[in-house]
């Protein structure tokens, strides 16, 4: 009998399993987000636009991806959840057919002085246990080349129970570790400057010490003048020899002071435990600056800034020592390792032929494994990220990009742009947030959110495709076709600023005059020797004003006021029209409400669960005591000018009752970089990456100095925000500044009057000037990778 269908049969329908294909979200509420709802196609390339602070980092990041990981995490154990982030479930009201996420952002890889590009990404595990295997002599195994650990050996009794007798046996121990003694696996060494510790003319009592922190009256100090050792009402120039190795050098002591038994150190070791063992780059800027005068780093002179032992760097693999294959560039060592043929460590070899060439592959392989993690740029350390997710077999997953073409020049997004689409091919779900036009353009799906920022965004202006955005008439649509033409006249210069021999990283001995007084932009591909040209070769001295890519530090207790120094002459402000003191009018101070302690909220933490923040019911949110909100100027209390938007608070202290010339300063450099929209006490952790880098060049704007170098001032900005941003560059050279950008951004290469091109090439194949003059002449001469890129820019 025939099992076949019936001719006349319908065909059947779609599998139940095959609905999915959409993330659906409704009534996302979180941050600034409206109410928003939308349906994303999975196994598609959608991005994301919108003005810097529309709501899409709230809408990725924070409903989509924030939820996906909070239900993996919900699928572990109890136990297992306890050591786990807690993550609260995002304010929204339906979220549909998610999968899991991989969120590869621009959050900076750890800044720790022992972290490399290659401990970051695993890289010198592999390498590791390859040399502990083949390196001759073999020295130990993979630990004996960590430099992370310490060689340590010990012994002694050890009482054991055995057959119902208590039996003492004598157990000893080796550790052989791969860590440099001297510099404790740092690489570099610090000597201090004395001068910068202290004022030998004055005693403790008038404050000799000049460390940040060591006050006066500050407990630091105090520990000094009451331990005992020392006489606080000597001047530090007339100490015996025994109370100068007291003061700096001591050992720790307990010592009771007050009726409180503490530790007392000499100041060399305290400074150096609580300051130094710190990374530059983590410290806030006075610690940084102190850090800068006092302390002279030098390579370590017993590892040579390897970080390992002698032991270590003696082991080789056909002539090359693993110290050997950090330093090289990571494009060389990936050769190198394709040469090793040994059938022992075959599956090894594979695994780390395969991250090496995805370096490479990414546009990374300018780095090299030792290069400090904390040096990356935000760009960089989210190409870094990507590298483990390359070769991956999983397919389903949903990987979430926070602007993927940062810190790239035009020629490599387009490289950026195939790894995106290969990611999207092998079945993911690929979303993008993005500002730049070549990532958008390589788009299956576009929504546009706005139509501004902050409190005027937060709703979907646009969905579908790129070509219906072009039609839209949104702020993006209107601006993605923008292209700034070349300056036709360029300012004159008024001086230069002569670089001569500069060697940092990969520069060969690069000679260079800077003009002075005019708009100079530095661009180059990734890794072509830009920043080490601009950061090491000019110094960072008096009147030069740096504002590099590091992070805004800050918690949710910082905001745009106290950041930029705003809420200063505001308390005194407020404290001089009602005769009490300035500290009343601080959440972080006197002025906090008990109940939350200034905070606004009350957290209760639920262990493995997601803390809950409830209003603090008695100060309702507005974070002050009841008390202080009793006084008032200019007719309003402090909480209610640091809910103000920045435009209104320029106008509020403008004139008036209410004139504060001093804030008024601050707010006008606030309006000028764009951030007119955001509240003065609105947390520092709700900003933007695009906002938190204005409002750090808005500080630096009240900097005193000629000069200012600026790192890629567009990261994170919308295309209708570049023009503000040339505007305000123009103002500033105007003013008769020297204004040096690095940049990538075709706009900003147009707009300069002096463009210096480095290249040819990344990592050992740059370092060199491949042009320099006006933007014209460049894209006259289309003699570099930058020329022709721009030449297409600007449609000559």
């Amino acid at each position: 009998m025939s099992t076949g269908t019936r001719s006349g049969a319908q065909a059947p329908g779609p599998h139940a399993a095959d609905t999915h294909d959409l993330i659906r979200v409704h009534g996302a509420r979180e941050n600034n987000l409206k109410d928003v709802s939308i349906e994303i196609p999975k196994r598609r390339l959608t991005v994301f636009t919108g003005v810097s602070g529309s709501g899409k980092s709230s809408l990725v990041f924070d409903t989509v991806a924030a939820e996906s990981q909070r239900l993996i995490n919900e699928t572990y154990s109890a136990f297992v959840q306890g050591f786990m982030p807690s993550v609260a479930r995002p304010d929204v009201d339906v979220l549909d057919g998610l999968t899991t996420a991989i969120i590869v952002d621009q959050q900076r890889l750890g800044a720790d002085p022992r972290s490399t590009v290659g401990t970051a990404t695993d890289t010198n595990a592999m390498l590791r246990i390859l040399f502990s295997r083949l390196g001759r002599p073999h020295i130990g195994s993979a630990k004996a080349f960590s430099f992370n650990v310490a060689s340590i050996s010990g012994a002694g009794a050890v009482t054991v129970e055995r057959g119902g007798r208590t039996v003492k046996e004598r157990r000893s121990f080796t550790v052989t570790g791969g860590m440099c003694p001297r510099c404790e696996g740092r690489g570099s060494v610090s000597d201090i400057d004395l001068t910068q510790l202290y004022d030998d003319t004055r005693s403790l009592a008038e404050g000799a010490i000049t460390v940040p922190g060591y006050t006066g009256d500050g407990w630091m100090t105090r520990v000094f003048s009451g331990s005992g050792f020392l006489d606080p009402d000597k001047p530090i120039r007339d100490y015996s020899e025994r109370e100068l190795r007291d003061f700096l050098h001591r050992e720790p002591t307990k010592v009771k002071i007050g009726g409180i038994n503490v530790s007392y150190e000499g100041l060399i070791p305290k400074v150096q435990k609580s300051i130094l063992s710190k990374d530059r780059e983590a410290m806030q800027p006075h610690i940084r600056a102190f850090v800068d005068r006092a302390v002279t780093f030098a390579s370590c002179p017993d590892c040579g800034g390897t970080r390992l032992t002698e032991a270590a760097r003696s082991s080789k693999i056909g002539g090359i020592s693993i110290a050997d294959a950090c330093r090289m560039q990571i494009s060389d060592l990936a050769e190198w390792v394709r040469g090793l043929e040994e059938p022992s460590v075959a599956p090894l070899l594979a695994a780390l032929r395969q991250t090496l060439d995805s370096f490479v592959e990414i546009g990374l392989g300018y780095l090299s494994l030792e290069r400090p993690a904390g040096t990356l740029s935000g760009g960089e350390a989210q190409r870094v990220k990507m590298i483990r997710h390359l070769g991956s077999s999983l397919t389903d997953v949903t990987y979430v990009f926070d602007e993927p073409s940062t810190g790239l020049h035009p020629h490599d997004i387009q490289r950026m742009n195939g790894l995106l689409r290969q990611l999207r091919d092998k079945g993911n779900t690929v979303l993008v947030v993005e500002h730049k036009p070549e990532v958008i353009a390589i788009a299956d799906h576009v929504v546009d959110l706005g139509p501004g920022a902050g409190s005027a965004g937060g709703t979907i202006c646009y969905e579908g495709s790129l070509a219906g955005l072009r039609s839209a008439g949104t702020v993006t649509g209107r601006h993605l076709d923008d292209r700034a033409e070349v300056k036709k006249a360029v300012r004159t210069p008024t001086g230069k600023l002569a670089v001569r021999g500069a060697s940092a990283h990969n520069l060969r001995d690069v000679d260079v005059d800077v003009p002075l007084g005019v708009l100079v932009v530095v661009t180059g591909v990734a890794g072509s020797g830009k920043s080490s040209l601009v950061h090491g070769s000019i110094p960072a001295g008096e009147g030069v004003v740096s504002v590099d890519q590091s992070q805004i530090r800050g918690s949710r207790r910082s905001n745009p006021a106290t950041y930029t120094g705003l809420l200063e002459p505001i308390r005194k402000a407020f404290a001089k029209a009602n005769g009490v003191k300035p500290a009343l009018f601080s959440a972080n101070s006197e002025g906090a409400c008990p109940t939350c302690n200034g905070a606004g909220v009350v957290y209760t933490d639920l262990a493995m669960m997601a803390g809950v923040a409830t209003t603090c019911e008695d100060c309702e949110g507005r974070r002050f005591d009841a008390s202080v909100l009793e006084y008032r100027f200019g007719g309003k209390d402090i909480s209610e000018v640091l809910a103000m938007p920045v435009t209104e608070a320029e106008a509020f202290f403008a004139t008036g009752e209410a004139r504060t010339p001093a804030a008024h300063r601050i707010l006008s450099r606030l309006v000028d970089v764009g951030l007119g929209y955001v509240s003065l006490g609105q947390p520092l952790t709700t900003l933007s990456g695009g906002e938190r880098q204005r409002l750090k060049l808005a500080t630096h704007m009240g900097d005193k100095g000629g000069v200012y170098v600026l790192d890629e001032p567009t990261t994170g900005l919308h295309l209708a925000d570049v023009e503000q941003l040339l505007a305000l560059l123009d103002r500033l050279v105007d003013s008769g500044k020297s204004v040096i950008v690095v940049e990538h951004h075709q706009a900003v290469m147009a707009h300069a009057d002096w463009i210096i091109d480095l290249g040819p090439g990344a990592g050992h194949d740059g370092g060199r000037i491949v042009f320099e003059g006006t933007p014209a002449d460049l894209v006259a001469a289309r003699s570099t990778l930058t020329a022709q890129h721009l030449a297409e820019y600007v449609g000559a």
